[in-house]
């Protein structure tokens, strides 16, 4: 068998990290050896996670802020270089929910998305590059997406914009910041947690989860969808050496199943010369493009 993952010596912030998605990242990352910055605006559920990361054995500091403001990020970076003297992951995880179909969503409900998942990853994301390239010595900057993202999902114009938008910066930055050699990459999680709960297919199961019960393995695996830990197995790897030459990818997590994500990319074209008229795009599309249109929401399992 090959050597464990290895994370020592190395420094990791993670946003969002008092509970569920969030605190499973904190811990495993201190388990393979990296000191944490745990980021939440809840005191007690980031006390928690430092509690428990301290108790066996682990490095950990909180920051207790909301991600989004530039104070934040530069905060968050301070505590990693003041208390652990570098900085060499980011996992940008915080995030929060204010489901409503379109003609129902308020502008706060969608703005507080935003602000939290695109702005928050961007300010922290943006804080950790400058002090990486300083640093000079590479570094790893992991952004959480999600299926909405890559889907699209009923309700959730706000959280499938903003998780949409973080595969895409990921991607940018994969290209910026290649010769700094730091990695840009984006998790697709799937586990049960306080947000799928909300979907209800999966309401009974996280709430038995909860109580103690096992996944039933049809969701582990027709699913992809298992516990935090499974989840956070990816982001130890992505944040090691051995995933050096990884950046600017989309994976996918989630139960029994790991997942690569392909890239948009062009189905088909059609060249018709001086271009086209609405009659010919509509004769094009019927005869040549529709059975290749693609369909919204998630794939059947």
């Amino acid at each position: 068998m090959s050597a464990p993952i290895r994370l020592d010596g190395k420094v990791a912030i993670v946003t969002g990290a008092g509970r569920s998605l969030g605190k499973a990242y904190a811990i495993a990352l201190a388990g393979a050896g990296a000191a944490v910055v745990v980021n939440d605006v809840d005191e007690q559920t980031a006390a928690q996670t430092v509690t428990e990361i301290t108790d066996a054995g682990g490095k950990a500091v909180a920051v207790i802020a909301p991600v989004g403001p530039t104070e934040t990020a530069d905060a968050l970076v301070d505590a990693a270089t003041t208390h652990f003297g570098r900085l060499d992951v980011l996992v940008a995880n915080a995030g929060i929910l204010r489901d409503r179909v379109l003609w129902k969503m308020g502008d706060d409900d969608f703005d507080l998305v935003i602000a939290t998942h695109l702005r928050g990853s961007f300010t922290c994301g943006r804080a950790a590059a400058t002090a990486m390239r300083t640093q000079g010595t590479g570094g790893r900057i992991i952004l959480i997406g999600s299926p909405a993202g890559q889907f699209g999902s009923f309700g959730q114009t706000n959280y499938a914009t903003a998780k949409a938008g973080l595969v895409a910066m990921a991607r940018t930055w994969s290209l910026e910041l290649a010769r700094a050699g730091i990695t840009a990459n984006a998790v697709i999680p799937t586990a049960l947690s306080p947000m799928t709960a909300t979907i209800p297919a999966y309401t009974q199961v996280y709430e038995d989860y909860v109580a103690g019960g096992e996944i039933p393995t049809e969701y582990r695996r027709d699913h992809a969808l298992g516990t935090p830990a499974d989840v956070a197995s990816l982001i130890v790897w992505l944040a090691s050496d051995a995933a050096a030459d990884v950046t600017g990818q989309a994976i996918g997590i989630g139960g029994d199943r790991l997942s690569l994500y392909a890239h948009p990319t062009v189905l088909r074209h059609l060249d018709h010369d001086g271009g086209w008229s609405a009659d010919q795009i509509d004769t094009a599309w019927r005869t040549e493009l529709a059975a290749q249109a693609q369909h919204s929401g998630p794939p059947e399992s």
